[in-house]
C-alpha cells in the first residue's frame, strides 16, 4: 500500500508533522555548538543555545493528537516565549502565520504545504522588515519554498519535492557567506559581516532538512 506522502494526491499527515518537530529538536540540539560558533563573530553567540532550549520546550508543550494547525501554533507560541534575541519572534511568527489556515487539519496537500511556506515567509518578511539578499533566514526559506512549488508543479511526490526544498535551502544558506548583513546585530559590523555564514539561515536549513527526512522516512 502506497504511503500518503507518495503519488499524485500526496499529503503530509499529522504524524509526519509531529515527527518533523521532533527531528528538528534533535538536529538543533546536535548542532547547538555549530550554530553558536556561526553566531559568535556576527551575533550574540547564543543562537545555538536559544534554539536548543526553545525546541526542548516545544516538545514538552506539544499537544496530543494530529491537528497540524494546533501543533504548529503551539510551536509558535513556545518559541516566542522561550527563545531570546531575534530568533524567537521571527520563528514564532513563521509558525504562527503559517499555521492560521491549518487549524483542524490532520493532513496537508502539496498546495496547502506550499501555502504554509508562503504565509510563513510573508510573516517573517513583515516582522523582520527583510527580504532575500539581506543575510537572514529568508535566504534559505525563500529558495526552499520556490523549489517546493516548482517540484510539486511538475507532479513530483512529496519526498522528492521536500528534498528539492532542502537542497535549495542549503544552497541559499551557503550563499549568505559573501553577503553583507543588512538586518540584526550583524548589520552593525558592516563589511566585517562578509565571509560568515548566517546562523538564522543555517537553522532554517536544518529545520527544513528535518521536514524532508521525516516525510522520507514515513514514505519508506
Amino acid at each position: 500500500m502506497a504511503d500518503a506522502s507518495t503519488g499524485p494526491d500526496a499529503v503530509v499527515t499529522g504524524p509526519m508533522i509531529r515527527a518533523w518537530i521532533e527531528k528538528s529538536a534533535g538536529v538543533l540540539a546536535e548542532n547547538r555548538a555549530y550554530l553558536t560558533e556561526l553566531d559568535s563573530p556576527i551575533g550574540d553567540a547564543d543562537h545555538g543555545n536559544n534554539m536548543e532550549r526553545g525546541y526542548k520546550a516545544v516538545l514538552e508543550k506539544l499537544p496530543a493528537g494530529d491537528d497540524i494547525g494546533a501543533m504548529l501554533k503551539s510551536v509558535a507560541m513556545t518559541l516566542i516565549s522561550k527563545v531570546g534575541g531575534a530568533a524567537g519572534p521571527l520563528y514564532g511568527t513563521l509558525f504562527l502565520d503559517g499555521s492560521k489556515p491549518l487549524q483542524g487539519k490532520t493532513s496537508l496537500t502539496g498546495e496547502e504545504l506550499a501555502q504554509f511556506f508562503d504565509d510563513a515567509i510573508a510573516g517573517v518578511k513583515k516582522r523582520g522588515r527583510s527580504d532575500v539578499g539581506m543575510k537572514t533566514m529568508l535566504d534559505a526559506l525563500v529558495p526552499a519554498a520556490e523549489a517546493f512549488r516548482s517540484e510539486t508543479g511538475k507532479g513530483s511526490d512529496m519526498p522528492a519535492s521536500l528534498r528539492a526544498a532542502a537542497a535549495a535551502a542549503r544552497q541559499g544558506m551557503e550563499a549568505t557567506v559573501p553577503m553583507q548583513a543588512q538586518r540584526g546585530r550583524a548589520s552593525y559590523l558592516g563589511e566585517r559581516s562578509i565571509g560568515h555564514q548566517d546562523p538564522g539561515a543555517t537553522s532554517s536549513y536544518l529545520i527544513l532538512q528535518a521536514l524532508s527526512d521525516a516525510v522520507e522516512e514515513a514514505a519508506k
